[in-house]
């Protein structure tokens, strides 16, 4: 169904048709979002509901097909195909090459993040440097992911939330948690350490926590952040498809924001918001975000374990690297560790990576 609104007859008379197949992971749903929307015209969502093991033969093997989607419970693929398809993560690949392949190779793919196939197998990836995907005329390297995050959208969340924040004392400090990623742990020990950097925070300026966590907080995490800090704070616990969720709210409301590394989309949104921003290392141990081996103690998880070996000595393509854009955001001044001093203000916010992108999506439909 549209998601944007519709230009007037005459230009839909000569629009593009373009399909958002729809990832089924939150922050590439996101991406895919930005991008669809940016472009300004009337464009359909496809939702697919995948099966857990069918299609994996498929998938693995670059080929194309709906084996791996329940196609009773998912949108209808039919004509007319169209133009441009937006895609993002591993499940949807064959899906799009089927379609493209009905289209009788008209329709453009542009796979966002890193594809599983070859590059080459897209007309465009747009890809940010955790993925380490290789120099390509058909591969745009951005700084960060693309986001929803815009002026009018803050200034409607600003509107919308202000009655409900407004009693909690400025400066406010939006505290934005993600979760476990690849290597490393956001278990109960980060979690505390997390709460008490960050109220120590509030109770220096005399300010307050926006706390709201993500689909991907473990429960040993949310129930550290739940507990009471010591200093004002609302702790929204992440409810799926709530109307009522304060995430732009507290972008908007927030004088400042923390957020956990692992989300590098989390720190897009954050990022373009202009305001300082800190990254939380998860690791408190060997096994740190940032330079350097601490002298505390890691969260445990099996599954961090077999990911370090898997980025030690497994093919480089099965793992991403994030601690890559952590290093270009604090080398470009636009982030601070948390319990490091911010740098300069940087200069005014510039979407540049979405231009970069619209850019190159509209050559496509010359």
């Amino acid at each position: 169904m549209p998601t944007a609104p519709a230009p007037d007859s005459s230009a839909a008379a000569t629009a593009p048709l373009v399909w958002l197949l729809e990832p089924y992971r939150a922050g590439e749903q996101q991406q895919a979002l930005a991008l669809a929307e940016a472009l300004g015209g009337p464009f359909a969502r496809k939702r697919l509901r995948h099966h857990r093991l069918r299609g994996a033969a498929t998938n693995l093997g670059r080929g194309s097909g709906l084996a791996g989607i329940d196609r009773r419970r998912s949108d209808a693929l039919a004509p007319p195909w169209p133009d441009l398809l937006i895609t993002a993560g591993m499940r949807n690949e064959p899906v799009a090459r089927w379609i493209r392949e009905c289209s009788g190779g008209r329709t453009r793919l542009v796979h966002i993040g890193r594809p599983w196939a070859d590059p080459e197998a897209f007309d465009l990836v747009i890809t940010t440097p955790q993925y380490r995907l290789p120099q390509r005329p058909n591969v745009l390297h951005n700084d960060l992911p693309l986001h929803r995050v815009h002026a009018d959208r803050l200034a409607a969340a600003a509107a919308r939330w202000a009655p409900t924040l407004g009693h909690l004392p400025a400066p406010r400090i939006a505290v934005i948690v993600g979760g476990n990623s690849g290597p490393y742990t956001l278990g109960a020990r980060a979690a505390r350490r997390l709460l008490a950097d960050a109220a120590a925070l509030a109770r220096d300026a005399g300010g307050s926590l926006l706390i709201t966590t993500s689909p991907r907080t473990p429960t040993a995490a949310r129930r550290v952040l739940e507990t009471d800090c010591g200093v004002p704070a609302q702790c929204y616990v992440w409810r799926a498809g709530d109307p009522d969720n304060p995430y732009f709210g507290y972008l908007a409301l927030a004088d400042a924001l923390v957020v956990t590394a692992d989300s590098i989309s989390m720190l897009a949104e954050a990022g373009a918001t202009g305001k300082p921003l800190y990254l939380f290392d998860l690791g408190d141990g060997r096994h740190r975000m940032r330079p350097g081996a601490g002298a505390g103690r890691d969260d445990p998880r099996l599954g961090a374990v077999l990911y370090r070996a898997l980025m030690r000595w497994g093919w480089q393509r099965l793992s991403r690297d994030i601690t890559l854009v952590h290093r270009q955001l604090i080398a470009s001044g636009r982030a601070a560790w948390l319990g490091e001093a911010l740098p300069a203000a940087p200069g005014a916010v510039t979407d540049v990576d979405m231009q970069r992108a619209l850019a190159r999506v509209r050559a496509l439909l010359v």
